[in-house]
């Protein structure tokens, strides 16, 4: 694969509504798989309490903090970063 996209998993190694953690250059990542069997990406740390995503549980298309539970609003105040993800041969990719 050319440009900055990195091999995270099988495509099967993430359940349905599930979140797995991937690490790579010192940094973690969260990769999501939707009820619809979407992939997404966004950083793996929650921003408030430092605590890993993965940990979480995924609902419909809301991650659940591991230790607040659902969070929409306070005491979040800061976005997670988002990645591009795509699935191609059966493997998840994303661009960071």
């Amino acid at each position: 694969m050319s440009g900055n996209w990195l091999e995270v998993c099988a495509a099967e190694e993430i359940d349905e509504e599930d979140v797995i953690r991937f690490d790579h250059a010192g940094r973690t990542f969260a990769i999501y798989r939707s009820p619809d069997d979407e992939y997404f990406a966004t950083d793996g740390l929650y921003t408030h309490e430092k605590v890993y995503l993965a940990d979480g549980l995924v609902m419909d298309e809301i991650i659940e903090c591991p230790k607040h539970g659902e969070a929409k609003g306070a005491p979040v105040c800061v976005n997670l970063a988002t990645y591009p993800v795509k699935v191609e041969g059966g493997a998840v990719f994303i661009s960071i």
